[in-house]
């Protein structure tokens, strides 16, 4: 996110080197505002359910892209274990059986840190609010888009013995 003016004192921001970067800063010392611009914290599922992956594509994107679950960490969230498990509830109405941190990665478009899961779960699948469809794919058949979440699918497909292939990610 952008700012123009101070959030604290309404201020017109410069471009100031702060912390080995250039941050847009408030130009009053005694203000001494800096914004940082930290990457917001996301959690991804990596759900397996009856052998299969589960890949969802969201109404609000252009192109009909299939990704992982994903959401926000909310700040009311115990862990972000019990976050990528209410995600998976929410979005695909399917229980979390067990949590298993894939790793971190960063997303630089939307400027987020993801925190990936891989996710074995249960139920039957209800799609959420936010999703327009969803697909099972052979975890042996699976290919990953090489950005973000796509990175996490591919060190989890690695670690379960495949060799996935990357393909191009649409843009939207």
């Amino acid at each position: 996110m952008t700012y123009r003016y101070c959030p604290q004192c309404r201020q017109a921001l410069v471009e100031r080197h702060e912390g080995e970067a250039w941050r847009q800063a408030c130009p009053d010392e005694q203000c001494g505002y800096v914004h940082w611009d930290n990457p917001v914290p996301v959690v991804a599922a990596v759900v397996e359910h009856e052998g299969d992956l589960i890949l969802a594509r969201n109404k609000a994107w252009s192109t009909p892209f299939y990704a992982l679950i994903t959401g926000f960490l909310e700040k009311t969230d115990p862990s972000p274990e019990e976050a990528v498990a209410r995600e998976v509830k929410e979005e695909l109405g399917l229980e979390a059986l067990s949590v298993h941190f894939i790793g971190h990665y960063r997303f630089e478009r939307q400027n987020q840190l993801i925190l990936a899961y891989h996710v074995p779960a249960t139920g039957i699948i209800t799609l959420g609010d936010e999703l327009a469809d969803y697909k099972r794919i052979d975890p042996a058949r699976a290919k990953y888009w090489p950005v973000a979440t796509g990175l996490a699918l591919r060190d989890w497909l690695v670690s379960k013995g495949h060799q996935p292939e990357s393909f191009e990610v649409p843009r939207p």
